[in-house]
């Protein structure tokens, strides 16, 4: 098989939040829906590939054969899991495009599944701190630990808790138009930037406003050969992949540089022989709100402590330059660990089909979509574009 790259040609996705689903379930509804969209038997794919974080979320540490149920011509498939903390949806979607670029498959299913309301909020937390570095980390949960990236913030450029509320605030009306999003609600700036019963502060100068959402949900993607594209009705093409690593301890690092992210970003730019000028949207990790507002000057929208003129200015928002988290980000839509990075390649790949109803922007030819695992530990960049399709 004598192939240059994948492309996306088929995508499902459930309603991120509360949902009665198992992870089993959650899946099935996934691949099934994915399956259909792509227009393809079963029995053409060639390997599945599975985002899920868990951590003990869910009993189902062994998950990767669930996708098999789905349909009966997928039993004996390869089936992996991969895991790579919040990112594993994206180290899942590098897997399976790897194995097409090596020639190993010609389709590839592409999963990303998590289900965390089985557990109550501290569960959760207790969980996901998992993804940290227990030798400096442990007893930190996630909010404590992106707090220390705010509050560093603080020290250096001002405080710019007004600066995170319109980040939120962003998201939870660009959710509006996403009927998959969990939160579908205007909280407002104001509401966004006031500590109150309904807001507290979770971890100065993070309120609650600032967190993403504890979510279950799941999507999938069909991958094919390049030289399949022609068959399908859309075809979404990688202008560049990016995988970057960096130090898990976060003493080794220089917080404010988001020195892994700011790295994935200038190679995924180099490999596609483009700029951050030239997207016409992103969907970034905002797991935290400091974390996109961090992500804005790690892309090149700003410099260095002046990532506020992103929104200030217009840049990010619906109608600017460069829509940032037009479904409403992890902030509003949900952050069901494991799938969110499939999720955002998902909405990535139906802006650039013309398929993203209300949130369809107008004229989108070229997307990014940045996915992180722990604090700026995992980072992955893709750059998307429509390669073809009938339609």
């Amino acid at each position: 098989m004598d192939t240059k790259d994948a492309c996306i040609v088929g995508w499902g996705h459930t309603p991120f939040g509360r949902r009665e689903e198992d992870l089993e379930g959650l899946i099935g509804l996934a691949v099934t829906e994915a399956i259909e969209s792509a227009g393809i038997e079963a029995t053409q794919i060639d390997g599945i590939w599975l985002g899920h974080f868990n951590a003990g979320m869910v009993r189902d540490g062994f998950a990767s054969s669930l996708a098999l149920q789905v349909d009966d011509a997928l039993r004996f498939t390869p089936a992996t899991r991969c895991e790579n903390a919040c990112a594993s949806g994206s180290a899942a979607l590098h897997g399976a495009r790897n194995a097409i670029r090596a020639g190993d498959a010609k389709v590839a299913l592409v999963i990303g599944a998590e289900k965390m309301t089985a557990l109550d909020t501290a569960g959760v937390t207790d969980a996901l701190m998992q993804a940290g570095y227990a030798k400096e980390d442990d007893g930190q949960s996630f909010p404590m630990i992106f707090a220390r990236f705010a509050e560093s913030y603080f020290q250096r450029y001002g405080d710019h808790s007004t600066t995170l509320a319109r980040i939120a605030a962003k998201n939870h009306r660009n959710a509006l138009a996403n009927p998959l999003a969990h939160l579908r609600k205007d909280l407002g700036e104001e509401f966004c930037n006031t500590v109150s019963e309904k807001n507290p502060m979770i971890a100065p100068p993070l309120r609650m406003s600032d967190c993403s959402l504890i979510s279950d949900g799941a999507a999938a993607l069909i991958l094919v050969a390049d030289d399949m594209a022609e068959e399908f009705d859309h075809a979404i093409g990688f202008r560049a992949a990016v995988q970057v690593n960096d130090y898990l301890p976060m003493s080794r690092r220089e917080l404010l540089d988001f020195p892994g992210p700011a790295e994935a970003f200038r190679r995924a730019y180099a490999a596609a022989g483009v700029g951050v000028t030239d997207l016409s949207f992103a969907e970034v990790h905002d797991c935290f709100t400091i974390a996109e507002l961090l992500s804005y000057e790690a892309m090149g929208l700003a410099p260095k402590g002046q990532g506020a003129r992103a929104i200030e200015e217009g840049t990010v928002l619906k109608g600017g330059a460069l829509p940032v988290n037009v479904s409403g980000g992890l902030k509003a839509k949900g952050h069901p660990v494991g799938a969110t990075g499939v999720s955002m390649h998902v909405l990535a790949a139906r802006q650039l089909a013309g398929q993203a109803g209300e949130m369809q922007l107008p004229g989108a030819e070229l997307g990014c979509v940045f996915n992180m695992g722990g604090s700026g530990v995992a980072n992955y960049v893709s750059i998307l574009e429509r390669v073809g399709g009938k339609a």
